[in-house]
């Protein structure tokens, strides 16, 4: 089940760790947004180290459908109704400015980077496609209505932002790792102030940045509250007709477009993870009706952090823990939001003024609906008298007959059938195979 990125992409490899490690920062979690925050502060002259668990973008970032763009599906009429103008004006401006960085960065970057309009489409309700118009018009930004956008099944038309940009995700990430100062198959096992014990040495480092997808701190920040995880798949077909452009539905069941090459990449078929979701099965029978001439030739699965409010967490990993910063929660849409986390967290540990820092600070309000639902899953998962359980915080785990894993429906962490740990934020396998007596989710 690789991607078509890791199939078509020659990553460096680095070594890991070999004993202890004095630096002014340390950067955990080898992913784009990890390596970005890398990036910047090595360029702005930081003594800087990064080190990775197992090998760099081997988890959601391989496993991307790669699109830049701060069109995050029908998002601005939301934060307008939500927060304001002024935040919402700021978030698109944050990822139109993310978006920039990486056009300039990939001028001197063979990863195929290629400018292509952006359309979230809906099926049947035009009224929310005009909400969001009418959000992005206050906002200074002017998109258009698309009547006939150009898919397989029929719509009620779609919001276009034109010159956004896809990209081959880990040439690109092969590209700017390469001047880094990386460890690989070094994993954290305890985290201190100004100190992180690893499996192959202790690193010493004035300030500490966590990346690692799903923050690997419990005790600080409430994240696995603050956090839920979300499960969907690809499919890469072969002689499929082209897309021309990338689209997302705006519902959250929906389907995403986009080319790589000679092909499309059908996306959806998602759920919590842990719950049940049509899966590539779904992926399956769409293009089976819309696209009968076309060939299956990858299929992958991606796994998303999600936030109370839609909006990232980057910054001060939580009020109490000084030099300590966090990067996470990007909500499908991590390529963008992780070049936008990564400046501004170059800007804190440089002690500069970023205007974004309010808009994605960690510790703003938890008082959010999508709390309760999180604290109701938990409370679920905690009550279910099954085995096996997560060992992160004791959840009943499901089975996931389609990737052959145990996932968590709390937290999201996933197993493999041998107890394999395949998704954090459970930080071990678990010590015993899995029985075969199994609950499945598919």
């Amino acid at each position: 089940m690789d991607s078509i990125w890791t199939r078509t992409a020659d990553m460096p490899e680095f070594a890991p760790l070999d004993g202890d490690l004095k630096t002014e920062v340390l950067v955990i979690g080898g992913g784009m947004a990890g390596l970005l925050c890398a990036c910047w502060l090595e360029r702005a002259g930081a003594d800087c180290a990064l080190v990775e668990a197992k090998r760099i973008c081997g988890g959601t970032t391989g496993n991307t459908t790669a699109k830049l763009t701060f069109q995050h599906g029908l998002i601005y009429a939301r934060l307008l109704r939500e927060f304001g103008p002024e935040r919402a004006r700021l978030y698109l401006e944050a990822n139109r400015t993310a978006l920039g960085r990486y056009r300039e960065l990939c001028r001197e970057i063979d990863c195929g980077f290629e400018e292509r309009d952006a359309y979230v489409y809906a099926l049947e309700d035009r009224r929310k496609l005009d909400r969001e118009l009418e959000a992005l018009e206050r906002l200074g930004f002017r998109a258009e209505f698309v009547r006939n956008p150009a898919l397989p099944m029929p719509t009620a038309g779609a919001v276009r932002f034109p010159k956004q940009a896809q990209f081959h995700p880990l040439k690109f990430a092969a590209a700017i790792a390469g001047g880094l100062r990386i460890f690989e198959h070094t994993k954290v096992l305890e985290l201190g102030p100004s100190t992180a014990v690893t499996d192959r040495g202790t690193v010493k480092a004035e300030k500490i940045i966590i990346a690692t997808h799903f923050p690997l701190l419990n005790k600080h920040g409430g994240y696995f509250l603050k956090l839920f995880q979300h499960r969907s798949y690809v499919l890469a077909l072969e002689n499929a007709p082209a897309a021309g452009g990338m689209y997302v539905d705006e519902g959250e069941k929906g389907l995403s477009f986009r080319d790589y090459g000679e092909f499309l990449l059908l996306g959806g078929g998602g759920s919590r993870t842990g719950k049940k979701g049509g899966g590539w099965r779904e992926l399956e029978d769409f293009a089976a009706r819309h696209y009968p001439q076309a060939k299956i030739a990858a299929r992958w699965a991606a796994q998303d952090c999600m936030t109370l409010d839609g909006v990232p967490y980057a910054g001060r990993y939580s009020r109490g823990t000084e030099g300590l910063y966090v990067a996470a929660g990007f909500n499908k849409w991590g390529m963008t939001s992780s070049m936008a986390a990564a400046l501004l967290l170059a800007d804190l540990l440089q002690g500069k003024k970023n205007p974004y820092e309010e808009l994605f600070d960690p510790s703003r309000s938890m008082l959010r609906p999508q709390l309760a639902a999180n604290a109701w899953a938990s409370a679920l998962g905690l009550l279910t008298p099954t085995v096996p359980r997560c060992p992160h915080m004791g959840c009943a785990l499901k089975y996931n007959a389609q990737e052959h894993s145990w996932d968590c429906p709390c937290h999201g962490s996933r197993f493999g059938e041998d107890g394999r740990l395949i998704d954090n934020p459970a930080t071990d396998d678990k010590k015993k195979r899995f029985k075969t007596d199994r609950e499945d989710v598919s």
